[in-house]
């Protein structure tokens, strides 16, 4: 009873349904106890306008009932619905008995009108009339009979309610359960949404008492809204205010070491362009980030997968070269794809960037395509350690960089990759290149051709 009672304190649908499922009960209940009672009594008023019509038939006719036989009463005859007419009073009994067809015992000082007597150990129903030959005659019929007609009659009334309740019920039940679809398809609209699909919710197919539900929704999407923008304002001016600071810093670095200084000096100098670098490294991706999560321009035209490849190959040699990695595109197979060059670019930079860096020197770093069930499935495969499965959940994060790491790093890569590939509905896998040493890291991206 208290797990009911709890779920139905926590479900409005499920107390609605129940409240009213009870509601209908009660009230078919009571109307079936109302209309059983009305249609016995009605019964019980018409079998006694029987026994009104045989005495004035008696009456008018002039009829004088005649004085019964011993087994008078044919063999198929029903004992229980014969009409009993006799005369009341007679000085010598009947010879029959009642079941054989016989009159009745009854008193001579019944008075006119209708009686319910016990005769014999079973009821009758007795109407005494005077005729207008001033003679007495009494009508009457057993009452068990009676009462069977009656309640047959009164449970024939009942019968719709109890077939039609059931039906009302379900119909109830599917009459909620519709009422509250709408909320339940918001429901999954909101929950599917991406976390960056910040649209008002459609709020024209919801119920009166529901869109303001859905008005508080739209109006914290848009605050939402306001202050992911304000920040990714932020990040990208701030990157934007940190560049020319950083590029003075550089330019003196480089003029601090045309000057003569110690080899220590030195040491510390190429640190300090080091770290120069890396933070001009960093403020790059800051703002290629911001560019990934806040770009909403549709494409007008394919690009090539092979082109990207290629452009990213030449920019980024130079690095492969300086520690010797044997990097290349496999295959010819090329596809065309309905996404922005800028963001193709950036994807694939990060990926073989990523994977240059954390290849061993002499290794190897592979790019292919495949094109499938109208998708393109971008290859970029390594040698490398790879990625442990316990932290694919977390590389994705920003400023993650994996655990054990001695790259150089902004930890802002796949974070770029990830923003990018949500926003134009791809979809990126990771996976050990080599899965029986669990060594190596492949990374597929799937793009919709169309």
């Amino acid at each position: 009873m208290d797990g009911l009672e709890r779920r139905l304190n926590e479900s409005i649908q499920l107390k609605l349904s129940f409240i009213l499922s009870l509601a209908i009960l009660v009230v078919a209940m009571v109307a079936g106890v109302f209309s059983f009672l009305s249609a016995f009594d009605e019964a019980h008023e018409l079998q006694d306008d029987v026994l009104r019509q045989v005495a004035q038939l008696m009456d008018r006719q002039r009829l004088s009932p005649a004085t019964p036989i011993a087994d008078a009463r044919p063999n198929d005859a029903d004992e229980e619905s014969r009409v009993i007419v006799q005369r009341l009073g007679e000085a010598r009994p009947s010879p029959a008995g009642v079941d054989a067809g016989g009159t009745l015992p009854l008193p001579a000082t019944l008075s006119d009108g209708l009686h319910t007597l016990e005769v014999g150990g079973e009821t009758f129903r007795v109407l005494v009339k005077t005729t207008a030959a001033n003679e007495r005659i009494a009508v009457a019929q057993e009452a068990g009979f009676r009462n069977e007609i009656a309640r047959d009659g009164a449970l024939r009334t009942v019968m719709p309610f109890l077939i039609l309740v059931p039906v009302l019920l379900l119909i109830v039940a599917d009459l909620v359960r519709k009422m509250f679809r709408p909320i339940a398809t918001l429901s999954r609209e909101i929950d599917q949404r991406a976390e960056r699909e910040l649209h008002p919710v459609e709020d024209r197919h919801l119920p009166v008492e529901v869109r303001p539900f859905a008005v508080a929704i739209n109006r914290l999407l848009a605050r939402v809204g306001q202050s992911m923008a304000s920040q990714r304002r932020f990040v990208a001016d701030a990157a934007h205010e940190l560049r020319s600071p950083l590029t003075a810093l550089s330019l003196q670095a480089e003029r601090l070491a045309d000057t003569e200084m110690s080899e220590r000096a030195r040491e510390r100098l190429s640190v300090l362009r080091q770290g120069i670098e890396r933070g001009r490294g960093l403020l790059d991706q800051l703002l290629t980030l911001a560019r990934a999560q806040s770009a909403t321009d549709t494409p007008k035209s394919p690009v090539s997968v092979q082109g990207i490849y290629r452009r990213v190959l030449e920019d980024l040699m130079p690095l492969a070269e300086a520690k010797h990695i044997d990097i290349g595109v496999e295959g010819m197979q090329d596809a065309e794809v309905w996404v922005s060059e800028l963001d193709m670019i950036a994807v694939v930079r990060n990926l073989v960037d990523n994977a240059i860096r954390y290849t061993p020197e002499g290794g190897r770093v592979d790019l292919s395509l495949g094109v499938s069930n109208g998708k393109a499935d971008l290859h970029i495969q390594d040698n490398g350690p790879g990625i442990p499965l316990a932290e694919r959940d977390r590389v994705f994060d920003p400023f993650y960089r994996t655990l054990g790491s001695e790259q150089i790093g902004s930890g802002l890569g796949l974070s770029i990759v990830q923003a990018i590939t949500n926003r134009i509905g791809a979809e990126i896998r990771l996976d050990f290149a080599d899965k029986a040493r669990q060594t190596g890291l492949s990374v597929t991206v799937i793009v919709p051709v169309r």
